[in-house]
């Protein structure tokens, strides 16, 4: 197998999403194969390069050849503004949402130099003209046509057909003030447990800030309660328009055999409606992070997503997914320039 080049499925209803999910393209293990023969006789010893080896033969079998190639990296940064900002859950007014998509534009936040200095491809997407979402503690975040809407936009982010040759992997992040509280109330509602475990400082609330975060998420996933038996529903009532649309570009890559590399909260929320699906939805996705929102560790834990980083991060906007993916270029470099100990004359493992 290859890495697919074919055009993106037209979607009307969640209906339709559901239905590609019970036809998921599956990693070329022929290629997995390849790049463990090639792992075994490199010069170091069994498993000296701990998860780089892992992550080699992860990306050949997702991108369907061996060796593996990360010469175009791509990240998109969805954004979107959120109704339930108006009861007071961010420390940080709506605006701002609009205000860091112009700095994106014009160069100027963390995600442009982390582009900038690793040759990435940066593309930036304000979701519905960034007019907010239904406040979910009152109403539901989007009506069905918006929803998939946004998910189309999310989809398109992904190169498809004769353009998928464009790009080796996709790194995704997001903006948005009180997406944190629509986080926690995506993975409180599809993960269980207390609104408590699931809410964090955010962009810097106090302790009694994130007391009343948590109220808000509490009676959010208590309001739609109806919907918890179905992970898409819970997406258009709880959810935003950068979540669903993180969704569109998370099952776009996987149509595409495109490895994904996910970053901080809220792009594990937006993975988690996935995985609540079909856990197997999300198998070509890799944790660039954990970042310092408290939750997030928990969520990949859900989703048996070990992160490649650890460095105390919150930023969003793709900042530690844009880094892990050096890593992977790390792992890349290493397992195809490599010599083998054929190659190098140097002498083997002993028997």
């Amino acid at each position: 197998m290859h890495q697919l080049h074919t055009p993106l499925p037209e979607i009307h209803s969640l209906a339709d999403v559901k239905a590609l999910l019970a036809d998921l393209p599956a990693p070329d293990e022929a290629a997995r194969a390849r790049a463990l023969e090639r792992d075994a006789v490199l010069t170091k010893p069994p498993g000296a390069l701990g998860r780089l080896e892992e992550v080699a033969a992860f990306v050949s079998a997702w991108q369907g050849r061996h060796p593996p190639r990360l010469e175009r990296v791509k990240v998109a940064v969805f954004a979107a503004n959120h109704g339930v900002a108006a009861q007071g859950v961010s420390a940080f007014p709506a605006e701002v949402t609009a205000q860091m998509v112009a700095n994106f534009r014009a160069g100027g936040a963390a995600i442009n130099q982390l582009c900038e200095a690793f040759g990435h491809t940066l593309e930036v997407l304000p979701l519905n003209d960034l007019a907010p979402s239904g406040d979910i503690s009152r109403e539901d975040a989007m009506t069905e046509g918006q929803c998939i809407e946004a998910i189309r936009a999310g989809m398109r982010v992904v190169p498809a057909g004769p353009d998928a040759a464009g790009c080796d992997l996709l790194c995704i992040g997001e903006m948005g003030i009180a997406n944190t509280t629509v986080a926690a109330a995506l993975l409180h509602a599809l993960f269980g447990g207390h609104a408590e475990d699931w809410v964090g400082p955010g962009t810097g609330v106090d302790d009694s800030g994130v007391r009343h975060k948590a109220a808000v998420v509490a009676a959010a996933v208590q309001r739609h309660a109806p919907a918890t038996a179905d992970p898409l529903e819970l997406l258009r009532r709880l959810g935003g328009f950068e979540f669903a649309a993180m969704v569109g570009a998370i099952l776009a890559a996987r149509l595409n055999r495109l490895p994904v590399l996910l970053d901080g909260f809220m792009t594990a929320a937006a993975a988690a409606v996935l995985h609540a699906l079909s856990p197997d939805a999300v198998a070509h996705c890799l944790a660039g992070h954990v970042s310092a929102e408290p939750a997030h560790a928990r969520a990949l834990a859900h989703m048996n997503l070990r992160p490649l980083l650890d460095l105390d991060m919150r930023l969003g906007e793709g900042t530690g997914a844009a880094l892990a993916a050096q890593v992977i270029k790390a792992a890349i470099a290493t397992h195809n320039g490599m010599a083998t100990f054929a190659d190098a004359g140097v002498s083997g493992k002993e028997r």
